[in-house]
């Protein structure tokens, strides 16, 4: 993790109550970048049809574009690619596919939001969790605990 989301993930853990009113400045290329590379290579193109191999020829002008179109709140989502695959009776399950750019974007905003949000969980909770699952919930930790999410983003 980087120093700027290990000051953000400090600074919630520190004030349960503290809103974050500008967290976008810590969206950056190198975040980017990261979030790219930690895509599966061999995921489903989304409705552009662009595949983790032909962004990855000119991925460094991409991301740079990619983060130009944020910071100047020109980036637009794309529509979902949606596919159906059969199920076992018969019938078809959809599955909703978004575009790369949507990809990179949305793992660079959940890692921050999971520095500030990691911090109000409860040990014990493990659904939805970075590295954890409810398998590997002890047998002691079986029984439901509610959290109640107090802290918020604030907009200016």
């Amino acid at each position: 993790m980087c120093t700027d989301i290990n000051r953000i993930a400090e600074l919630a853990k520190e004030d349960p109550k503290r809103q974050f009113f500008s967290i976008a400045h810590l969206i950056t290329v190198e975040k980017l970048c990261e979030a790219f590379r930690s895509l599966r290579k061999d995921a489903s193109a989304g409705i552009d049809g662009v595949t983790y191999e032909q962004y990855e020829t000119n991925a460094e002008e991409n991301i740079r574009q990619l983060h130009q179109r944020l910071k100047k709140g020109k980036y637009q989502v794309q529509p979902l690619r949606r596919v159906y695959i059969p199920k076992e009776d018969g019938k078809q399950r959809p599955i909703s596919i978004p575009a790369l750019e949507d990809k990179i974007v949305q793992k660079v905003v959940v890692n921050l939001l999971n520095a500030i949000y990691e911090q109000d969980f409860l040990d014990c909770s493990y659904g939805f969790r970075p590295g954890r699952g409810q398998h590997q919930m002890g047998p002691g930790n079986r029984h439901p605990r509610i959290l109640r999410f107090h802290r918020s983003i604030g907009t200016r």
